[in-house]
C-alpha cells in the first residue's frame, strides 16, 4: 500500500511539470514550423534574422546563407515534413544552459526523397522560441 501511495504522490507532483514541458514543446514546435517555412522559401537571410541571439553569435549571416545554399539548395521544393520526435531539455552539447526543444522531422524534398531535419529551438532572452541550430541529413 505504501508503494501505491508514494507513486500516487509522485504522479501528482510530476504531472504539472510534464504538462508545462509539453506546453513548451508545442510552442517551440509551432515556432520551428514557422521558421522552417522561411527556410523553405529559400529566404535564408530571413531565417537568420529570425534565429536566436545564440545562433547569431555563433556565425555570420553570410556563412549561414552559404551553408544553406550548399545543403538545401539542391534538394528542391519541400514535398512533406512530419514531426518524428520533439524533446524538451535544459542543456545541449556546446551550448549554454537554457531551455531547448529539439525537434526531428522526417522530410521529403523533390530531389531528396528521405531526409531527417533536426531543429534545436531555444527560449531566447525575450521569452520567444527561436532556432538555435539546424541540421539535415
Amino acid at each position: 500500500m505504501k508503494k501505491v501511495a508514494i507513486l500516487a504522490i509522485l504522479a501528482i507532483l510530476i504531472a504539472p511539470l510534464l504538462m508545462a514541458q509539453n506546453g513548451k514543446t508545442e510552442e517551440a514546435q509551432k515556432a520551428a514550423d514557422s521558421w522552417l517555412a522561411v527556410v523553405d522559401k529559400a529566404d535564408y537571410a530571413g531565417s537568420y534574422d529570425k534565429a536566436s541571439s545564440y545562433f547569431k553569435s555563433a556565425l555570420t549571416k553570410q556563412k549561414w546563407v552559404e551553408a544553406l545554399n550548399a545543403s538545401r539548395g539542391n534538394f528542391g521544393k519541400l514535398v512533406s515534413r512530419k514531426v518524428n520526435n520533439a524533446q524538451y531539455t535544459t542543456s545541449l552539447p556546446g551550448a549554454p544552459d537554457g531551455e531547448y526543444v529539439v525537434i526531428q522531422y522526417d522530410t521529403s524534398f523533390e530531389n531528396k526523397k528521405s531526409s531527417v531535419e533536426t531543429v534545436a529551438m531555444m527560449l531566447d532572452k525575450d521569452g520567444q522560441w527561436r532556432a538555435a541550430g539546424y541540421f539535415i541529413k
